[in-house]
């Protein structure tokens, strides 16, 4: 194996800490006998195991060797697959060294480990090849990548040849794009030292769907034309969806990204706290084919917090103009996103009856900054109830609407007040009841 991998170039500099890597090393040490056979066969259990902990992760089955080469080939960045991302495989030279590097996975798929087992008296490597998982789809958070990867690594075993490899591979990297971008809808993001950002998958989102929320017809409406704008290429607006807590602009959001997914949206969720980064952030995907919506939940700032000041010159107003591929999207309580106080109008003049304060303006002009503005108000009860019957008619109760609406009245009053979380979280204790 050790051979095959030194003749990779555009997969070449996998870390050396990888599990492909290892396992050449060990195939490397083993025909050479450079180690004992007691630190081999500790060596290939090592591998194994980190191989069993990627196939859980994404709930692998039959060959858990291809699948993991698989996922290997589709989340590895180079300038290749990057480049088949965005425009194609075409027709450059660069395809030689590509279909170089295919011949050589095309033989690690097929790889044959017997000899090595033979050598350390094991058989491991035979169990893994034709594995039988216990799928529990309720708990699969990687549901969406287990398929794909599954359902690429039959096409790529069954490829005749490096030629029929390419066509498959490139293939997915034009339709799905490569690394975590390709397989995930939603990320959050940190800082190394080096200010370089890495991104990280949130692999238990919400798969909740517009419909799930009951009501706001026209708040949703304005949401979906602003994004299907965006995903489409034509000219989008920032978003913030304002108002009283529990009304569902958060659940809005992921819906949107559930809904869009499948054009190429993505979501990265930022904090607060990570305001300074966000410039980096947008540096690390403006090249990528995908549409961004970095998402910012419960956006507010204190009068002594300025982390505010970051973000407005990121929306509009920075030397660097946003990527077309860029919008955020924001939720807040807060119509004006930044506290005002009777100090704000220390400053204020008074000229020909006009009133103006350079301290409320301030504050004002980051809310100013997104294009699409949509308010959420706490239902009516009328509307509470209405909500409250839908939840329980999809999720199954039987109860008459008079029995709904006397608990979810009584509910509400212990409960935070009428709203649409209020109104789910009653049906939730409702089924939680059912359930004894």
């Amino acid at each position: 194996m050790d051979h095959l991998l030194s003749q990779l170039i555009l997969y070449g500099d996998m870390p050396e800490d990888s599990i492909l890597m290892q396992m050449g090393d060990i195939c490397r040490c083993a025909s050479h006998d450079l180690q004992t056979k007691d630190v081999l066969i500790t060596r290939c259990y090592t591998q194994l195991k980190r191989i069993l902990v990627v196939s859980t992760d994404y709930a692998f089955d039959r060959n858990l060797w291809q699948n993991y080469l698989t996922f290997l080939l589709i989340t590895d960045e180079n300038p290749f697959t990057l480049t088949c991302e965005k425009m194609g495989a075409g027709n450059g030279s660069v395809n030689s060294f590509a279909k170089n590097d295919y011949r050589i996975f095309r033989d690690l798929f097929h790889y044959d480990f017997s000899w090595l087992e033979e050598k350390l008296g094991i058989s491991c490597f035979r169990t893994i090849t034709d594995y039988k998982a216990i799928e529990k789809p309720e708990l699969m958070y990687n549901k969406n990548v287990s398929e794909k990867v599954r359902k690429l690594s039959i096409r790529l075993a069954g490829s005749e040849n490096e030629e029929s490899f390419f066509d498959v591979i490139t293939g997915f990297y034009q339709d799905y794009g490569v690394g975590m971008f390709g397989l995930n809808k939603a990320f959050r993001f940190f800082s190394e030292e080096n200010s370089r950002i890495r991104f990280r998958p949130i692999n238990n989102m919400d798969e909740v769907v517009l419909d799930d929320l009951i009501g706001y017809e026209i708040q949703k409406q304005k949401l979906v034309e602003n994004t299907k704008a965006f995903v489409e290429g034509r000219k989008a607006n920032n978003c913030l969806l304002f108002g009283d807590s529990g009304t569902g602009k958060s659940t809005c959001i992921k819906a949107i990204v559930n809904a869009f997914y499948p054009c190429g949206l993505r979501m990265i969720e930022i904090y607060k706290h990570q305001f300074r980064d966000l410039s980096n952030v947008i540096a690390a995907i403006k090249n990528r084919n995908y549409k961004f919506i970095i998402y910012m939940d419960d956006l507010s700032f204190e009068e002594f917090e300025i982390e505010y000041k970051f973000l407005k010159a990121v929306i509009e107003g920075g030397v660097e103009t946003r990527p077309e591929n860029v919008l955020i999207y924001a939720t807040s309580n807060r119509r004006h996103l930044i506290r005002e106080t009777w100090k704000d109008r220390d400053d204020v003049e008074n000229d020909n009856g006009m009133h103006r304060s350079d301290t409320i303006e301030e504050k004002l002009s980051l809310v100013h900054r997104f294009g699409v503005t949509i308010s959420f108000s706490k239902p009516g009860q009328q509307e509470y109830f209405r909500i409250v019957e839908g939840l329980a008619r999809r999720a199954g109760i039987t109860m008459s609407d008079e029995e709904l609406r006397r608990g979810a009245n009584a509910w509400e009053l212990s409960h935070g007040g009428i709203s649409g979380r209020t109104a789910e979280q009653y049906v939730t204790h409702l089924l939680s009841m059912q359930a004894k």
